[in-house]
């Protein structure tokens, strides 16, 4: 039995600019955070039979790989070569649909876990090319390469895109007493909503290929001001970044119908009312968390946020990506 555990994040800029229907034209940028919040996968060898069995929000047991629904593990179990005889359980400590990469975090913690079951070891580098392989290859899923780098990679990174697909990844330089800082004045929020993305980012990538002048002049914007969240971070100006959160929402909202929604900006222009500089919303479409920069009176967002309906969710930054953290040995053929 493997147990992995996969950590989520949140996008600190530059976010849609990881859409090959971008990058492949203008390069793109990522910085983004990963939580002490995970998906956890198990998969065993069955001792009494050869039947693939997969729980998640559904359960399946069927005889062999190509009659399982759930695509991202029938897609892993054939690119790692196992056709039957396999057991796999995944929990999350956020719901699917929020936001913050839960489906890459699917993928790259199960690659994970079934090249370890096989003593086929990857580099992150490789798992998480993998990953992309299986989502946005074989799979067609209009998203883009960041979510399943800070899978396997964790921590504040940063990753440049280049035109061909080559993601350079690197260490935001950020000094311990500015990350404390960081964490205690970004709140996170659940707008209670969840979405697939996946239309939301069908219309970007579209608009994108078609050199829709506004679609990729905002998403330009969206990566200069990536930089300046970056620059700022690693200088310790962090009243800026909330600053620089405003503008990127601005620009976001510009991008796709649908990103959001009379009430998020009710929920949007409330927080800013209670202290917020700034705010970014998880995900492509209008839902999933509302993250906030608050450097005054913590307790008046908190309080304005739960009047809305609003739950928090504390966090810490993590500093690791996927990992191994049982290794039980039994079941293994």
């Amino acid at each position: 039995m493997i147990i992995t555990r996969t950590p989520f994040r949140f996008t600190l800029g530059g976010g849609g600019t990881d859409l090959p229907a971008y990058y492949e034209k203008r390069g793109g940028f990522i910085l983004a955070a990963s939580i002490d919040k995970y998906l956890y996968i198990n998969v065993n060898r069955p001792i009494v039979d050869d039947l693939i069995r997969i729980k998640y929000s559904l359960s399946e047991t069927v005889e062999r790989r190509d009659e399982v629904r759930h695509d991202i593990a029938r897609e892993a179990m054939a690119m790692m070569g196992i056709e039957n005889a396999l057991e796999i359980v995944s929990m999350a400590d956020v719901p699917a649909g929020t936001g913050l990469g839960s489906s890459s975090c699917y993928a790259v913690g199960l690659l994970h876990a079934l090249s370890h079951l096989k003593r086929e070891y990857m580099p992150l580098q490789t798992l998480a090319e993998r990953a992309c392989e299986l989502e946005i290859v074989r799979l067609r899923k209009p998203i883009g390469k960041q979510d399943q780098y800070m899978a396997a990679f964790g921590g504040i990174r940063v990753l440049d895109i280049a035109p061909d697909g080559r993601v350079a990844v690197r260490n935001a330089r950020v000094d311990v007493a500015t990350l404390e800082e960081l964490n205690r004045n970004l709140l996170a929020f659940y707008t209670r909503t969840s979405r697939n993305a996946d239309e939301i980012l069908q219309t970007q990538s579209r608009a994108a290929r078609e050199q829709e002048n506004r679609v990729v002049e905002n998403l330009d914007k969206i990566k200069e001001i990536g930089f300046r969240v970056l620059e700022a971070l690693e200088r310790g100006d962090l009243a800026r970044i909330g600053l620089l959160f405003d503008e990127h929402w601005t620009f976001k909202k510009e991008l796709a119908a649908g990103i959001s929604s009379a009430w998020l900006d009710q929920v949007y222009d409330t927080a800013k009312g209670s202290g917020a500089l700034g705010g970014k919303i998880s995900g492509a479409r209008g839902g999933g968390f509302f993250l906030f920069y608050c450097e005054r009176d913590h307790k008046k967002l908190r309080a304005a946020m739960a009047g809305m309906g609003l739950r928090e969710m504390r966090y810490r930054f993590e500093l690791e990506g996927t990992k191994v953290i049982a290794d039980f040995g039994a079941g293994r053929r």
